[in-house]
């Protein structure tokens, strides 16, 4: 793990490669099949991307990925203790789909570059990502870069994301990274999670996309990252003076 944090510390990211089965991959395209939208609204979402949001609310495989361990160990060397899930997307590229604009995925805290992440993302790969069907591409090290350092639209110190089926690539949130273009035949599924730290607005609002009767089904780590819990030495996020963990459990029948 030493290796893996002074890797990820240097370059802004890790691939995990094949962390899920054949089987585990399969069962969560069946249950995302139904709710993968049309296609984006803008080239940010891509207007040959299809996205489903809210994804523990619509899959509850997605859960196995939230709280894979390979991850969470190396988000908690990097965010502070209780830190939230920030988004939960899936993302199926096209293809004909235009390549996004670079981008940092923890610029709404306003903090200035450099800057130690405020969040932690990772893609989990569904279908094989190959250079031609618009795999994720990262500028190395960029996590480091101060501010108005910027990638160009064709910035040759960019890479390509490859991976095989079932493996995870985790990046650092001032990470520059954007959805590649699509210049293959067949689509290419991806699962975006991203976790933030504790004080930080969520980029989907949890508890209402996951309820606490659905919440309940899962365990007491993907509540809490879901927010049905307390900051870390604090009462940040209470409900009517109390730990909202205590609600969630009991709707689960849980002694509490």
């Amino acid at each position: 793990m030493d290796a893996l944090i002074d890797r990820f510390r240097q370059d802004g990211y890790v691939i995990l490669p094949r962390v899920l089965s054949a089987e585990q991959v399969a069962e969560t395209r069946q249950e995302l099949a139904p709710h993968l939208a049309p296609f984006g609204r803008n080239p940010f979402e891509g207007e040959r991307t299809q996205r489903a949001y809210a994804l523990l609310a619509k899959a509850p495989s997605i859960a196995r990925m939230v709280e894979h361990p390979d991850v969470l160990a190396l988000v908690d060397q990097i965010l502070a203790p209780t830190y939230l899930l920030w988004g939960a997307i899936a993302i199926n590229v096209h293809p004909g789909e235009t390549a996004q604009a670079f981008h940092c995925d923890d610029d709404a805290g306003a903090a200035p570059r450099p800057r130690a992440p405020q969040g932690v993302s990772t893609m989990w790969a569904l279908d094989a990502f190959e250079e031609t069907n618009g795999p994720t591409e990262i500028v190395p090290g960029s996590h480091l870069w101060g501010p108005g350092e910027v990638p160009g639209e064709n910035d040759p110190r960019a890479v390509q994301a490859l991976m095989p089926a079932g493996s995870v690539m985790i990046w650092a949130g001032p990470l520059f990274h954007r959805g590649g273009a699509h210049r293959g035949n067949t689509t290419r599924l991806g699962i975006t999670l991203q976790y933030s730290q504790p004080w930080l607005r969520q980029i989907e609002n949890m508890v209402l996309a996951v309820p606490p009767a659905k919440a309940a089904q899962y365990s007491p780590r993907v509540r809490q990252m879901l927010g049905y819990g307390l900051m870390a030495s604090s009462f940040m996020g209470y409900v009517d003076g109390r730990n909202p963990a205590r609600m969630v459990a009991k709707l689960a029948g849980e002694e509490c």
